[in-house]
């Protein structure tokens, strides 16, 4: 779209750009195109386009990906978009405001990329909506005020190096492409703008728990030419932290690095399963197809034959009616990186279910005192690992931590959206979760 049709389109739509909404519409043809290429994307994809306004961008991803999901605040915009691309049946309009967006909704359509030319008021808080772990997203390319890039792409000992910076690069490579005049855009901002690739950073630092992490970044950055050592926990000492992450005792919070800020969270966590994927040396019990003990081996020896063994899958659900699921670590020995039970674990050698159900529920996620409810057994199969499952459900409406070595990630998720996930990919999902998650799909509905 040109400059003039740009124009024309918010003048029938009956928009004038709004500067407290960050509206700057680019109107550089050439730009657009440019920006979308960057996308890279292929027939298979689906593109996630926060604030697409007129569609400059847009109309350069119709017909070639697998969908395209516009998020679009202005109801005026959102409603020309519904008309201009109502017969693209892989077009999907949603008149919503980014910040506030169910990124949940969005695994289903995996593989996914971003887009977005992002409103100066709020682009921050839509990337932290969108990109902050877990995300469905393999790709961004994001357009913003050229401040605000140099902050997500900053380096150590830098004014623009701060709890932006480490918040995005914890998760995402930032790679600065190119910066947009102000004559590319109507109306025309008093700055530059800036386009960035992101793509998932996918090894190089170790597990660490997230929150931990912000809380940290946070609390060191609150007073940014302070010495760090002030703003952090009593336990273990600042010395000895300082020391084992190979910094000064007087450090300032622009001085760490991504990797030792890393490193200093993991210095921090005190879970005792934060580096134990899983526990090798763990003993068994071998039992028959009736659920009887035959004898005892070690974990290794269990699944390297395909004994027959016991393990325990829990789904919590919250008030709203969510199940939580889990995102397996890529340390785990046994399906890496995909999606699982809220809580799933063997028994150890002499253990029962009930014990172990309670137990699980305490490592994995620091769930205690709830009150798990058998509704399921489900005989070995080659889906399950050859293990006799007891099926649990319980009811938890608190926050949960779990080891950062075993579990990567935890998210609360509408059951319908779980099974359209699970429809459209099952292959995102440990194989011994969809025979229990088909257990519970098959239960009678429960008494209103």
């Amino acid at each position: 779209m040109t400059g003039r049709e740009i124009r024309e389109v918010l003048e029938l739509s009956g928009v004038t750009p709004s500067r407290q909404l960050g509206q700057n519409f680019l109107i550089d043809p050439n730009c657009a195109r440019w920006i979308v290429s960057q996308l890279e994307v292929t027939p298979d994809d689906a593109v996630v386009e926060v604030g697409p306004g007129t569609g400059a961008l847009s109309e350069h991803l119709v017909g070639n990906v697998r969908r395209l999901i516009l998020v679009e605040f202005d109801a005026r915009l959102a409603a020309m978009l519904k008309e201009r691309f109502k017969d693209e049946p892989t077009v999907e309009v949603h008149h919503e405001d980014g910040v506030k967006f169910d990124v949940r909704k969005l695994f289903k359509h995996r593989p996914v990329k971003f887009l977005g030319n992002l409103p100066y008021s709020c682009g921050g808080a839509i990337l932290k909506n969108f990109l902050s772990r877990p995300h469905p997203f393999e790709r961004a390319v994001i357009m913003l005020q050229k401040e605000v890039i140099d902050r997500l792409a900053a380096v150590p000992r830098t004014k623009d190096y701060g709890v932006l910076t480490l918040r995005v690069q914890s998760g995402w490579e930032v790679k600065p492409l190119r910066t947009v005049p102000p004559e590319a855009f109507f109306p025309r901002p008093q700055i530059d703008s800036s386009v960035a690739v992101l793509t998932p950073r996918v090894s190089g630092l170790p597990p660490f728990d997230d929150r931990l992490f912000d809380e940290l970044v946070r609390r060191g950055f609150s007073q940014r030419r302070k010495q760090i050592k002030k703003h952090m926990p009593e336990t273990p000492a600042w010395e000895e932290v300082a020391e084992s992450i190979g910094v000064q005792v007087s450090a300032r919070a622009e001085e760490l690095s991504l990797d030792q800020w890393v490193a200093l969270a993991r210095a921090y966590d005190s879970h005792p399963l934060m580096d134990v994927p899983q526990k090798d040396a763990e003993i068994f019990d071998v039992v028959d197809e009736n659920d009887q003990v035959t004898g005892q081996a070690t974990r290794g020896e269990v699944h390297a034959k395909g004994l027959l063994h016991r393990a325990v899958h829990v789904f919590a659900v919250n008030r709203r009616g969510e199940v939580l699921l889990q995102r397996r670590s890529l340390l785990k020995d046994s399906h890496p990186g995909v999606w699982d039970s809220s809580v799933s674990g063997h028994l150890d050698a002499g253990e029962d279910y009930e014990t172990a159900v309670v137990r699980e529920l305490e490592e994995e996620m620091g769930i205690v005192d709830a009150e798990p409810e058998e509704i399921a057994r489900i005989a070995p199969c080659e889906a399950t690992g050859w293990e006799h499952v007891r099926l649990y459900r319980c009811r938890h409406d608190g926050a949960v931590r779990f080891p950062c070595a075993e579990i990567d990630a935890a998210q609360w998720f509408p059951p319908r959206e779980v099974q359209a996930w699970i429809d459209a990919r099952p292959e995102d999902f440990a194989s011994g979760f969809l025979v229990c998650w088909n257990a519970v799909v098959a239960l009678p509905p429960e008494p209103a």
